[in-house]
């Protein structure tokens, strides 16, 4: 069975052998055959590209679950350590399945981001904000190194 670049290069090349006498095509059908496999494995491929699509969205289905679930799991276990932390007020909890102690640490509080001396802010790279871009650009505005490219974008349902 040809694949089907090979495929459309035999239909490519594919010559009609004509009757001299008559002027019929006499192997009309040969081509016929080719268009129509060609047909097929290109049905094919477009069935396969479809169902890679459906199992990628089951995935994706599957992904924001389980990361939904990882979500309420952290926050419970969040909530359940605040109560604990409450209910022991500092004091230490020991039993032989858990050891439950305490570790100072520091961290820095800044209600008003605006006081702060600017050798203690860091900064963001900037990025494009391409559909505000786009929107120029449709609009007639010249945006200096930027311009629309179209493409054409395969929809296979």
């Amino acid at each position: 069975m040809a694949t089907l670049y090979e495929l459309v290069k035999e239909i490519e090349d594919f010559q009609f052998v004509i009757d001299e006498e008559t002027g019929e095509i006499l192997n009309f059908d040969e081509l016929d055959a080719l268009q129509l496999e060609k047909n097929t494995k290109v049905e094919n491929i477009c069935l396969l590209i479809k169902n890679l699509r459906s199992d990628a969205e089951a995935y994706k289905a599957e992904k924001n679950s389980f990361e939904q679930k990882r979500k309420q799991a952290e926050n419970k276990a969040d909530r359940l350590t605040a109560y604990v932390q409450y209910i022991l007020a500092g004091d230490k909890f020991k039993s032989s399945r858990v050891n439950v102690s305490y570790r100072k640490s520091e961290k820095v509080i800044c209600p008003d981001l605006l006081e702060v001396d600017v050798d203690y802010l860091r900064y963001k790279e900037p990025e494009l904000d391409k559909k505000k871009i786009k929107d120029a650009i449709k609009a007639g505005v010249k945006v200096k190194g930027c311009y629309m490219e179209e493409s054409l974008n395969i929809q296979i349902k």
